[in-house]
């Protein structure tokens, strides 16, 4: 079992804060006999005697040297973070001091921690579920308010809430089902198979709005990636630097100028976009450089989550925007169209020219026009919904992939409700899908996975 805790009775440290010069540091002890090693090294007070969540200033020394006057903070198993012993030296931010702690304190009978391992140990000890150690991952990544929230979110259980929920009702009914085996001769029911059948039906909409939710999820940690695509001198690069408020892009009057991808972020109500400027595209050219640039602008915009297409609004024709949008839609990816340098061209103009063609957002990067409603075009066209901290939001790919196997087994057994199986059929199916929810949240998983997930983490954490 996961509390069995054999290979976890030594005594780890870590940095707990960034390596380099600083302020301060923080050098993190967690295990049986971090009271002992610190108690050796700060002569000032016995640790041993002293109340958990505590604070005690003295100096740290080796061997009789002083090493740092240091801030000493004490949380006694089971009341910390690991559900162990914990002591975290604050010393001054010097690399040398922190190197001279640390291994004073790996002289005592710590060992260097394996990256994540103070997570893991709070995952072994019953502190957290799986799915709240990988948010606590996820939360020191995030780069973003909605990155910050959902991981906030996770981290105070909500994801697990709705999975241990929906995993105690399963385990009812197969404890009835289990024992409808055990009777099996005398021919009787104890599941209500009308009541059990209503609950896959909740489980199975539960398990279809998580994964609807991933789409949302990706968006938030991974960001979206907008291929800025268009002719030759058709604005591209003047909108990026205007979208940037920067001059990041080269702008001239000349065709052909930007000859390879700029790729810069901004943040759009809190999700990260990354716009990708690329090289005009063009029937004919010449120019080597150049083909190589459009041939790369070709392959960003195959990848990209969406295109924003901005054209020269009194250059292009509407047949031409026409067979652009075809293109789009034959290739299944989302789109923008922005109608550019509407300072030259009066809007009604553009409007009457391309009437044959819906939402089109006219714009003049040069002068600041419509920018706010290209963004706020590009977040609606992918994220669709502001992101709340009440909704829970899937975002690992590995929960994704195991929901995905909870909803197919959820339809196996109503499939076999349906079709009045036998018991120890419909057992095998709800067994399953417990099965994938259990591995969601690590009431059942293995060394290797663990090892994997935990690998993921920074040192100190």
């Amino acid at each position: 079992m996961l509390n069995e805790r054999s290979a976890w009775d030594d005594t780890i440290i870590a940095l707990a804060t960034p390596p380099g010069v600083g302020a301060i540091g923080v050098i993190r002890l967690s295990g049986r006999i971090a009271f002992d090693i610190v108690n050796k090294l700060f002569p000032s007070k016995d640790i041993n005697k002293q109340p958990s969540h505590t604070l005690h200033v003295g100096l740290l020394k080796d061997d009789g040297e002083n090493i740092d006057e240091v801030v000493v903070s004490l949380f006694k198993a089971p009341k910390s973070y690991t559900g162990e012993d914990i002591i975290e030296i604050s010393c001054h931010g010097s690399p040398f001091v922190q190197q001279q702690a640390m291994e004073a304190c790996i002289r005592m009978g710590a060992r260097v921690a394996k990256p994540g391992e103070f997570t893991q140990r709070a995952f072994l000890n019953g502190k957290l579920d799986l799915t709240q150690a990988e948010a606590v991952a996820d939360l020191i990544a995030s780069n973003t308010a909605a990155a910050q929230k959902n991981a906030l979110h996770n981290i105070r259980g909500g994801f697990s809430r709705v999975l241990k929920a929906l995993r105690e009702q399963l385990i009812g009914f197969s404890a009835l089902i289990e024992l409808e085996l055990d009777f099996s001769q005398e021919d009787v029911e104890f599941a209500d198979r009308k009541k059990f059948y209503s609950l896959v039906e909740s489980a199975r909409f539960t398990t279809q709005r998580l994964l609807h939710s991933f789409q949302l999820g990706n968006v938030i940690k991974n960001g979206v990636n907008v291929a800025i695509i268009g002719k030759p001198n058709a604005g591209k690069s003047t909108l990026l630097n205007t979208l940037l408020n920067e001059n990041r892009a080269i702008v001239s009057e000349i065709p052909g100028t930007t000859r390879d991808t700029i790729e810069e972020i901004i943040n759009i109500n809190g999700i990260l976009f990354r716009l990708i400027d690329t090289a005009g595209i063009r029937q004919h050219s010449t120019d080597a450089i150049e083909l190589v640039g459009m041939q790369r602008s070709l392959e960003k915009m195959k990848s990209a989550d969406v295109v924003l297409y901005i054209f020269d609004a009194n250059a292009m024709e509407q047949y031409e925007l026409s067979a652009v949008c075809k293109e789009f839609e034959k290739a299944n990816k989302k789109y923008i169209l922005a109608g550019n340098k509407v300072d030259v061209v009066p809007p009604k103009e553009v409007l009457q020219k391309f009437s044959n063609t819906k939402n089109i957002l006219l714009i003049s990067a040069k002068n600041f026009v419509g920018i706010e409603a290209i963004q706020d075009a590009l977040f609606a066209v992918t994220v669709n919904e502001q992101p709340s901290a009440e909704n829970v939001v899937v975002t690992n790919t590995r929960h994704y992939g195991a929901l995905q196997q909870v909803h197919k087994s959820l339809m196996d057994i109503k499939t076999g409700l349906d079709n009045s199986i036998t018991a120890d059929l419909l057992a095998l199916d709800i067994r399953r899908c417990l099965h994938y929810i259990s591995e969601i949240t690590g009431d059942i998983s293995n060394e290797d996975i663990l090892d994997f997930i935990f690998s993921k983490f920074c040192i100190g954490k």
